[in-house]
C-alpha cells in the first residue's frame, strides 16, 4: 500500500514513516508522487483544510492520500491564533514574527492564565472519494519567554510548555516531543484504524 503526504515539511515525513514503519506502507511525499503545486488553506476550521488538501491529491496521484493541519489555541485570545497560526503576523512573515506577536499579546498576562492547547487534525482520503479524519490535541501553557532551539517552520515549539513539564517543546528532543505531541496522538490514530476491521469496510466496502 502507498500513501501519498500532502506535505513538503521532511520532518512530518519522517515522523509519519517512523509510526506506520511496522504496516509495510510506503509513504511518500507530494513532490515524489508528482503533486508539486501548493495547495492553498482557505477553509475554516483545520478539518476542511486537512480534507480538502487530502482528496485533492488523492484525486491526482491515484493513491490513498494524507494531510494535515495544525493550530495553537490560546484561552485568553479568545482561541486565537487557531487556525491563522501560520499566518498570525502575515503573510510573508518570519518564526520569529510569529513568537514575538504572540508574547506581545501576552505581554500582561501572568503565568498561571496562559493557557493553551496546539490541536492538529490528519485527514486520510482514497481516490474513490472516502474519507476518515484523526484528532490529535495536547494541552499546556505559553512560556513568558522563548526556551530551547527553534525548529524550522514550527515557531510555537518555542514557548509551548505541554501540561506535566517544564520544558518547551523546543527544549525536547524529537522522540520526546513526538511521543506526547498532537500530530503524534493524530497520527497514531491513523495508525490504529489502518490496521482494523473499520478501514478495510470504509475503503474497500468488504
Amino acid at each position: 500500500m502507498k500513501i501519498v503526504f500532502a506535505t513538503k515539511n521532511q520532518g512530518k515525513l519522517k515522523e509519519i514513516r517512523a509510526i506506520l514503519k511496522d504496516l509495510k506502507i510506503e509513504v511518500l511525499s507530494s513532490d515524489a508522487a508528482g503533486v508539486t503545486k501548493e495547495i492553498i488553506e482557505d477553509k475554516k476550521t483545520l478539518k476542511e483544510n486537512a480534507l480538502k488538501k487530502a482528496r485533492l491529491v488523492a484525486k491526482a496521484t491515484g493513491f490513498f492520500a494524507l494531510a494535515d493541519d495544525s493550530g495553537i489555541f490560546i484561552k485568553k485570545l479568545n482561541g486565537a491564533p487557531g487556525i491563522k497560526s501560520a499566518r498570525w503576523a502575515g503573510e510573508n512573515a518570519k518564526d520569529s514574527d510569529l513568537v514575538k506577536l504572540t508574547l506581545k499579546k501576552l505581554n500582561k498576562v501572568p503565568a498561571n492564565q496562559r493557557q493553551a492547547y496546539f490541536a492538529t487534525i490528519a485527514a486520510l482520503a482514497a481516490p474513490t472519494g472516502q474519507t476518515r479524519t484523526f484528532t490529535g490535541k495536547v494541552f499546556g501553557t505559553i512560556s513568558l519567554a522563548p526556551k530551547g532551539r527553534p525548529r524550522k517552520k514550527l515557531p510555537y515549539d518555542l514557548i509551548f510548555i505541554p501540561q506535566g513539564y517544564k520544558k518547551t517543546f523546543a527544549e525536547m528532543t524529537n522522540q520526546q516531543k513526538n511521543s506526547l505531541s498532537h500530530r503524534g496522538i493524530a497520527f497514531k490514530k491513523l495508525k490504529k484504524f489502518l490496521m482494523s476491521k473499520k478501514c478495510v469496510q470504509q475503503f474497500t466496502g468488504k
